[in-house]
């Protein structure tokens, strides 16, 4: 089996710090309604499956609102006008692309945000190191299904035994776990590192350079470790 050479990145709450743009969007829209705004806390939690299921918790009786689905429409027009007020990397982020791209690594994203968007803010924030970014659409079912990993490692013409996910969420975990790549949960997101633990993350780390150290320490599926507190 060779080297790890292929890191797959979870978006928002990994490599992008997007919270308080999409609350500000949440909060522009259900306003209008007369809904009772919410709180970075409480969209901390929504986050990570779509933006229906944000929508779907954000607003009172969830999709069984009669407005649900204009709110829904209205988040997603609005927000892509406003992805990027706010939203940056997290600390440490373009360091360590810097490292992986110049040490040849195969670098990807996938997200459970909408394609268009994850495009976008790719080529707007990480675009001379991930050449490929999949987002939420019509044609492939979002994570946890492994359906997006799966069409990466096909473009970036690589294996699952070479990969890793890495993310900020349970269902970043359950992702990489249906696709059978190793899975690395990050501190620094939305989720803390108990919901990491429970959801069987096989290392946790963080700070972003953790990350490097662990490809460099060579990994390799068949050897995932069962202590989510390695210390290197």
């Amino acid at each position: 089996m060779g080297r790890l050479d292929t890191v797959i990145f979870d978006m928002d709450g990994t490599l992008l710090n997007t919270l308080e743009d999409i609350a500000d969007s949440v909060n522009f829209i259900i306003s209008k309604y007369g809904f009772p705004l919410r709180t970075l806390r409480d969209v901390r939690q929504f986050v990570g499956n779509g933006a229906a299921r944000l929508l779907e918790l954000s607003i009172p009786e969830g999709i069984n609102n009669p407005h649900y689905y204009h709110c829904l429409d209205e988040f997603t027009n609005y927000y892509k006008d406003n992805i990027q007020n706010k939203s940056v990397p997290f600390s440490g982020i373009l360091r360590l692309l810097d490292y992986l791209y110049q040490r040849n690594y195969k670098l990807a994203i996938v997200s459970n945000k909408i394609d268009q968007s994850v495009k976008y803010l790719n080529r707007k924030f990480f675009g001379d190191y991930i050449k490929v970014a999949i987002g939420e659409s019509d044609d492939i079912r979002r994570k946890p299904a492994p359906d997006s990993v799966f069409k990466v490692l096909d473009i970036l013409r690589s294996t699952i035994s070479n990969a890793v996910y890495v993310g900020d969420s349970e269902v970043d975990i359950k992702t990489a776990n249906n696709a059978g790549v190793v899975s690395i949960g990050v501190t620094w997101g939305y989720r803390d590192r108990k919901i990491l633990e429970y959801a069987g993350a096989d290392f946790i780390i963080s700070e972003p350079m953790e990350l490097f150290d662990l490809l460099e320490v060579n990994i390799h599926c068949n050897e995932k470790s069962k202590s989510l507190h390695k210390k290197l």
